[in-house]
Formats: C-alpha cells, structure tokens, sequence
C-alpha cells in the first residue's frame, strides 16, 4: 500500500493490520459524510502555517508553500466534484493532473489531504513536523473505518496528483534563482540600504523571475513610481518622509489605536531583538500567512464544505503569490530607501520605527498589495458585507479586531505600514491599487466552477 513515508510504524502499523488484513472489515456506513468534515483540512493548512512560521521563510516564500500545497489539493477535489473544474490550461504551464480510474471509489477528501501534506512537506524544512501531523491524521481516517480498498486507493491518487504538483513546481525558477546574485549596494542617496538592527541583504531581488500563475509577467500591473527623492525640506518627499516621522505621537488622541493597528499586522517573520548583549528573535506569521488564516475563519464562520473551503485557500493563495511576484517587480525596479534610512541621516539620528523595517526596498508596500488581492478574492468568494472576527493574532499575544469587511481588513493593513513607521504614503496608495488590480487579474483569469450544460 502506497501510504506516507513513515506511516507503517508502531501503533498505525498494527491499525494498517487490522484494517487490511483482517478477514471482515467493520465498515462503517457513514464514512463518505465523516471523511468530507472539512475541519482537517483547515488543520493541516494550520498546521503548515505553524511549520512556515518554525522554519522563517520570508513572505513571498511562504507565499509560494501555500499555493503549491493548496493548487495539489483542489485539483484532487475538482476530479472527484463535478461542480469544480480542474486549473489545467488556466494557469500558467500546468497540464492536466492524474485522473482518478472510472468506475472506482475514491474519497477525495482523504486524496485532497495527502496531497495537501506531500506538497508541504516537500517545500519546508522541519519535515519530521508534517510526518507527525500526517501520522496522527491517519490515525482518525482509519477510526472513520472506510473499505480498505477505498482508502488504499485515495492515498495513491492523493500522491500521485502531489507528484504531479512537484514536478510542476520544479519548472518556477526557484531553485535557479537561489544562485542569482544579491541586491548590489551603491552610494545613490535614494538607492534602498541594508537597516537595522541585522542590515541583511535585501530578499529575494530575483522574484519578479518566478513563473506567475496568472499574470502576462511580473510587470503588468506595473505601480506608479514613487515620489521624485528630494532632501529639500518643503519638497513633496519631504512632507511624505514626516507624515512617516509624525505618524506616532502620544499625544494624538488615536495614539494607541494606531498603535494597535499597527502591531496587529506587522506579521515579521523574523524580528531581532536586542537586550543588552543579548540577542534572541521573535518569530511571527507572514502577511500571506495572517490571510490564510483569515480565510479559515471565514470558512467556518460561512460553514463553508471541503470544496468550497479548499476553493477559497486556493485562489487566495494564488493572488498572494501573483501579488508577491508583482510586488516585489517594483520593489527592485524602484530601490527606494525606507523611512528609517532617510529619517536617520537627515532629521533624527535617534529615532526608530515602531515596527522592525523588513530588509527590502520600500515601493510599494507588500502588505498593501497582497492583503488587497487576498481580499479581492475572498470579497467575491463570500460577499462584500462579510463582518468577522479575526483572531489570527491573539497567540503571538494580540488581541482580536473586528472588520465590516474583507476590503475593510485590507485597508487597513495598508495603513498599518505608516503608523509602523516602514513605509511612504504613496507605497501603501499605489500598492493597494496594484493588489486590487492583481486580486481582479486572477478572478478574471481562473474559473473554478464547471460550466454545467443543460441536456435537452
């Protein structure tokens, strides 16, 4: 039998046992509706989140772990669902995945689940962490007690779509681009610098080169340039690098609003502390990683079913990612400094933003580009009045915020840049307009509902 790698040991060899063994199995009739509870597969998106946030990828990697993991995922479930139709021939380069053989059962939502976890694991470090998870989800698909034949016979097609997904994945330039070369510094006083407290070089300058789902290429949706740099006070640039240096004040009477919003996006992977001589890091989800969570609340808050929820991860991570590649285009194209570098040479040698500035040029915002594409989505995925809470926050110690709507949330998440103190109005303006014209790109560009005909 073709189950995960170290699926056949201990207490699951002996459950395979007797499962597969034995002379009569106790079948139990329900296990098509138990098997499709769509709770696992927002568990095992969790789950990859908590490995994601464990190994500290950057944003857009993390960015490209969801799409991978959640594309395997729905073409299992678009074969086994006439209502979905497989993103063959939609999206870029991907050919038509394994078909399941007629006449067979299958159930889906087990295939959805193993091709969700081969494709994870494939693309992150701390791999012992998936297997774990993949034992104990094992565990509960045998207590489902389906036919033996049934469940053997999923596990090998939700790996052979997994297989299918990797060789695609290998064809995106991600491995090339990991030998490319690093962002070159030069003295040009509007020319993006390393800043502290670790000046690491900028990441991944190379992004705009990987293969796009949905976009022409990365520069379609091409932002407007930020302001001319001037370091005359009065100057338009000016006046944008103090609305940044003025965005926090306590004496404002929104100060600690702004401060709360502020912090509850600010979704660093990997923030360096430094007390003393001692330095330890905080690790945080990514931007990217914050949405997908909000589409799991949004999931459970609609009731939505395993379709319909594996749906809704799928084309919000592709925006995210076509909305990471789009972003990071104009990131390496434009080189804008940030605030911090400006703010410290010629107003206030002293002062630091709220948030920790992530290594990368400044224009245009990343979390104002993927939150709004991200939104786009899911506006159109659920309505454009869907209230929620979004608790994504509260384990890294921050309380829950309410949003009217998905676009609500995006907004300000957009803004959050400014009181973190990261980012140029214009970066958040023209970002928002760049994720809302990628979030549209992909809805126009990618139909995952079957066009059922009427017989006459």
């Amino acid at each position: 039998m073709n189950l995960p790698a170290k699926l056949t040991s201990g207490l699951l060899l002996l459950l395979l046992s007797v499962t597969f063994f034995s002379c009569e199995e106790d079948v139990n009739p329900n296990y098509a509706e138990e098997a499709a509870d769509p709770e696992r597969y927002h568990r095992a998106v969790k789950q990859l989140t908590d490995v994601i946030v464990h190994d500290i990828f950057s944003p857009p990697v993390a960015a490209r772990i969801y799409s991978y993991s959640n594309l395997a995922a729905y073409e299992v479930m678009a074969a086994g669902d006439p209502a979905y139709q497989s993103l063959a021939g939609q999206i870029t380069e991907f050919a038509e995945a394994p078909q399941p053989e007629e006449g067979l059962e299958y159930s889906f939502p087990v295939a959805a689940l193993v091709a969700q976890c081969k494709v994870g694991k494939s693309l992150i470090f701390s791999e012992d962490k998936i297997t774990k998870f993949e034992e104990e989800l094992m565990a509960e698909i045998l207590d489902i007690r389906m036919p033996s034949a049934v469940l053997e016979r999923s596990v090998a097609y939700g790996q052979s779509v997994a297989d299918h997904v990797i060789a695609y994945y290998d064809g995106d330039l991600y491995k090339q681009t990991r030998t490319y070369p690093k962002f070159s510094i030069s003295d040009e006083r509007s020319r993006w610098q390393p800043t502290p407290p670790d000046y690491m070089d900028g990441i991944e300058p190379s992004w705009k080169d990987i293969r796009p789902f949905t976009l022409d290429s990365a520069g379609q949706y091409k932002p407007l340039p930020p302001t001319e740099y001037s370091e005359e006070k009065g100057s338009r640039w000016y006046e944008e690098v103090m609305e940044v240096y003025t965005a926090l004040d306590e004496e404002m009477p929104d100060y600690k609003e702004r401060t709360a919003i502020a912090q509850f996006w600010d979704c660093n992977p990997y923030v360096s502390n430094i007390e003393g001589h001692l330095m330890f890091a905080s690790k945080k989800i990514s931007p990217g990683g914050h949405w997908i969570n909000i589409v799991a609340l949004a999931c459970r808050q609609a009731e939505a079913d395993l379709p319909r929820s594996v749906e809704a991860y799928t084309l919000t991570s592709l925006a995210l990612m076509d909305g990471f590649i789009s972003c990071w285009d104009e990131k390496y194209r434009s080189a804008l400094l940030r605030p911090e570098t400006f703010i410290n040479r010629h107003i206030d040698e002293e002062w630091r933003p709220l948030l920790q500035t992530p290594p990368f040029p400044e224009h245009t915002s990343g979390h104002s580009v993927i939150s709004r594409a991200a939104a786009v989505v899911l506006t159109d995925l659920f309505g454009d009045d869907f209230a929620f809470d979004d608790t994504s926050e509260e384990e890294y110690g921050l309380p829950m915020r309410s949003f009217e709507s998905f676009l609500a949330a995006s907004e300000e998440a957009a803004l959050s840049r400014l009181y973190g103190g990261i980012h140029y109005r214009p970066a958040i303006d023209y970002g928002v307009d760049q994720g809302e014209n990628v979030g549209n790109h992909v809805l126009r560009t990618v139909e995952t509902r079957a066009q059922i005909t009427e017989q006459q």
